[in-house]
């Protein structure tokens, strides 16, 4: 068993300067999105620090994919773009719900941002399904700001399940234990390799394994087991995860996003995948934000897999329903997403591969059986049967994790 202070022996105190007018130290910001469907509102909630940046070194300036909302750093002086990432948010799922049509909810997000050297302007934006921003908050960050809290690091029991190189150069991953007791901190770890071997188990991850760090945190819950509220069945636990989500009984999410980030402090991460000790059914992928999915159902290896191919590639779901909702993707506008298309712009999309086997155009995709077409018959997006990523996924995802660990010339 590793503490923080063991895995970082060997490291240098400080990086090369790998950006300038930036710092090898983290930033994390926490705001709070609140509003309901014909409004939007971003509010900065705290801002805290810590020694070390385990993000990405490379194509800091630029953007993998577009997401549902960006943060941007620029420096306050020159205006020079010194970071940005794109993201999605449980808020935005919300805000397409009937729900948010009669009521006003605010959720929590947090954001790790490398911190700058000196000044700098920090700009929040939510976007709809056009790409246009229908909220953005702009505010100052000051490197020596008093009010910036220092981190506490974090002294929860920690072990590498795998660990490709440096955590400066590799993609950082952490698997967070949820519902697990501090008595069941083995059968964690067990099922932490578990979910890293499926991912390996899958390309273009089996090809660039040396290119991910998969560090288990083993977070002690009070109670074992998870939230099920339509049983009436509310646990104390590491994230307070819970199922029925938007009132749909499979979906698995946490709004404790601060306190989930609080228990990495100090660790190496930028990615994050939570196991539920649970054998329900359910799950839930975002963006840039987290997998979650349960560790003892028999279908845990495909679906941490799905969900990752949201949470790490921002892949968008293939299946679709037999619903008469309005529709989450239109046709005047082309998904962001790169597994799917409205064929608004399709030369944007896999158009380029569709001389390769097993590429097609499949109508019925993003929860929609018209007006939204798939690459292929079957892939880990669209059914937990499916052996592998379709081809245009698998590029999809290597995209991804060059964007993190080769620099665009």
């Amino acid at each position: 068993m590793q503490k923080m202070a063991l895995l970082l022996l060997g490291l240098s105190a400080t990086l090369a300067a790998y950006a300038q007018g930036l710092t090898d130290s983290t930033l994390r910001v926490d705001y709070i999105f609140a509003g309901s469907n014909g409004s939007a509102q971003i509010f900065l909630d705290k801002m805290s620090g810590s020694e070390g940046w385990h993000g990405r070194t490379v194509n800091m300036k630029s953007l993998p994919l577009r997401g549902n909302g960006s943060i941007v750093m620029q420096d306050s002086e020159t205006a020079d773009t010194l970071y940005m990432m794109s993201f999605s948010t449980l808020f935005q799922e919300w805000m397409a719900i009937p729900q948010a049509k009669t009521q006003a909810m605010s959720f929590q997000n947090s954001f790790l941002l490398p911190m700058p050297e000196r000044k700098a302007d920090v700009t929040v934006s939510l976007y709809d399904y056009k790409g246009t921003a229908i909220c953005s908050y702009t505010h100052i960050v000051h490197p020596d700001d008093i009010l910036t809290r220092r981190a506490e690091i974090s002294e929860i029991p920690v072990k590498y399940i795998h660990k490709g190189g440096d955590t400066r150069t590799c993609i950082d991953v952490a698997i967070i234990a949820e519902g697990y007791t501090a008595e069941e901190q083995e059968k964690f770890y067990e099922d932490a390799t578990v979910c890293v071997d499926a991912i390996f188990s899958h390309e273009p991850f089996a090809s660039t394994k040396d290119r991910f760090n998969f560090l288990a945190v083993a977070a002690a819950s009070k109670d074992s087991g998870v939230s099920i509220p339509r049983e009436n069945i509310w646990k104390n636990t590491a994230v307070e995860s819970h199922f029925d989500t938007f009132y749909m009984e499979r979906y698995l999410t946490t709004g404790s996003i601060q306190k989930m980030h609080e228990l990495l402090n100090g660790l190496p991460y930028e990615h994050i995948i939570i196991l539920a000790n649970t054998d329900t059914y359910g799950g839930g992928g975002i963006y840039n934000a987290y997998t979650l999915t349960t560790a003892h159902h028999p279908m845990f290896r495909p679906v941490v897999v799905h969900e990752f191919g949201h949470s790490f590639a921002g892949l968008g779901d293939e299946y679709d329903y037999d619903s008469g909702e309005d529709p989450y993707y239109r046709s005047d506008a082309e998904p962001w997403e790169q597994n799917i298309t409205t064929c608004h712009d399709f030369a944007s999309k896999w158009q380029d591969m569709m001389n390769e086997e097993g590429v097609e155009l499949v109508e019925g995709a993003g929860y929609q059986k018209t007006g939204v077409w798939r690459p292929a018959r079957d892939c880990r997006m669209r059914t937990n049967q499916a052996p592998a990523f379709c081809p245009v996924c698998q590029r999809a995802i290597r995209r991804i994790i060059d964007f993190y660990t080769v620099q665009a010339e």
